[in-house]
């Protein structure tokens, strides 16, 4: 038995950055590993998976596995996150979140097609990637031991990193670092570092590549309709398509209006609080569309459920969680509203806004005759007071005990703590002790 074969085997998640580049060496030299590296397709901008493949080849990887991702993203990962409107912080489309359990499930299966006993990722110790890929890898497969070689190494600053790779024949194409860190799918496009760690600048247009400013926006508004067949989208301007053709046109659509870019500060799962801006117009736009379709056809308590469940699904799979038991539960409960959600939204795109002008459906829970003001016999307004007596009854029950102890010459007006060790002259406490 030759040194090949007494190697353990370690599947990297490969981007043909420099720093996975510089991991294979890593993991090569200083782990005594044999590397094999994956590359996913999930409908990012690329020149060509083929010649980065060739790349991690050239670095001595026994095995190079290049894996499409895209339709199973789509079909498997942005149709949950559309079902449950996944807006983390109620301000973003998640983005990454949604293919990094994607690509360990395929880390994880590329593991057993090889027989590795390890998995690697390329992420720092700061963000939330590493607790994505980690989390994900061990629900998925818990004997498979992760490496994150960029929070183990000791190389310092970037240009130590660029130094290591130099001396070790990695290619490296530029010696001073991009301005910005870039991830994309087909979903969009996430954007921080640079200049954008001051968050008092303002972003620089050159971050911006699939939507134009608003400024330079068409002066005419633009119409689009989303058809949507049980909460999926279907159509554009009643053309069938499959969902991954219908995101890229609407962001090549939405992006031309200048609609889809985002600016914020963001909570991190590890902690720390991050600078970041985004470039998602389809995902916005049929995130709007499909909360439209909702408020029709949905029953009020669980549209108003749902709202909740929302943000709690957007925030298990922000922190990792994609495969717990608690995700998949709230799957299910999302599966069961869209059941009805078939029918067409038209919105109205115009200079970076973007609004719900028309929404239709054969399972609208809206009926013109119970909304009208005008004269009408569906609804006897006369009942309304006996509703109002019965649903008033416990505070009419209350106000007439306080009542009651007012004449008696008790406090009627509790006294609260509302910031602890803030001055009574506070606003807030004024207003609540008054």
């Amino acid at each position: 038995m030759n040194n090949r074969q007494l190697k353990e085997k370690v599947v990297l998640a490969y981007s043909g950055g420099l720093d996975t580049s510089v991991c294979i060496k890593w993991l090569q030299d200083e782990m005594g590993l044999d590397v094999i590296a994956m590359l996913g397709n999930v409908g990012q901008e690329h020149d060509g998976l083929e010649e980065i493949a060739q790349k991690a080849r050239m670095l001595g990887c026994v095995a190079v596995e290049v894996v499409d991702m895209t339709e199973e993203f789509v079909s498997e990962y942005i149709v949950r996150a559309i079902a449950a409107n996944a807006m983390y912080e109620n301000k973003y489309p998640l983005l990454s979140a949604l293919s990094r359990p994607l690509i360990s499930k395929h880390l994880v299966e590329t593991a057993h097609k090889h027989g590795a006993t390890c998995v690697a990722h390329g992420c720092t110790g700061k963000g939330n990637d590493q607790v994505r890929f980690e989390t994900s890898i061990t629900a998925l497969d818990p004997s498979l031991k992760v490496i994150a070689p960029v929070r183990e190494w000791d190389l310092g600053m970037r240009p130590d990193e660029i130094a290591y790779a130099k001396m070790h024949g990695v290619p490296v194409s530029q010696s001073i670092e991009k301005p910005y860190s870039i991830d994309d799918n087909l979903w969009g496009r996430a954007i921080e570092a640079g200049v954008l760690e001051d968050p008092w600048t303002e972003p620089p247009a050159d971050i911006w590549t699939i939507t134009v400013d608003p400024l330079d926006a068409p002066d005419t508004p633009t119409y689009v309709e989303i058809g949507f067949a049980e909460g999926v989208p279907a159509s554009l301007d009643g053309e069938e398509l499959p969902l991954s053709e219908l995101i890229a046109k609407l962001n090549s659509i939405a992006g031309s209006c200048g609609y889809g870019r985002i600016d914020m500060i963001e909570n991190r799962y590890v902690g720390l609080k991050s600078r970041e801006c985004y470039e998602v117009p389809a995902g916005l736009a049929l995130i709007q569309a499909h909360k439209a379709l909702e408020d029709l056809c949905l029953e009020r308590d669980v549209l108003h459920h749902k709202l909740a469940l929302e943000q709690l699904w957007a925030d298990q799979v922000y922190n990792g969680r994609w495969f717990s038991p608690f995700k998949q539960a709230l799957d299910a409960f999302m599966a069961a509203t869209q059941h009805g959600m078939t029918g067409t939204v038209r919105l109205k795109l115009y200079k970076g806004g973007c609004v719900v002008v028309g929404r239709k459906s054969a399972y609208a829970l809206y009926d013109p005759a119970l909304a009208t003001y005008e004269d009408d016999k569906a609804l006897d307004q006369k009942a309304a007071k006996g509703f109002i007596d019965i649903q008033g009854l416990p505070i009419k029950t209350w106000a007439m005990r306080e009542a009651a102890r007012a004449k008696g010459g008790a406090s009627t007006s509790p006294t609260f703590d509302v910031l602890d060790g803030a001055s009574a002259e506070h606003p807030l406490a004024r207003a609540v002790n008054c």
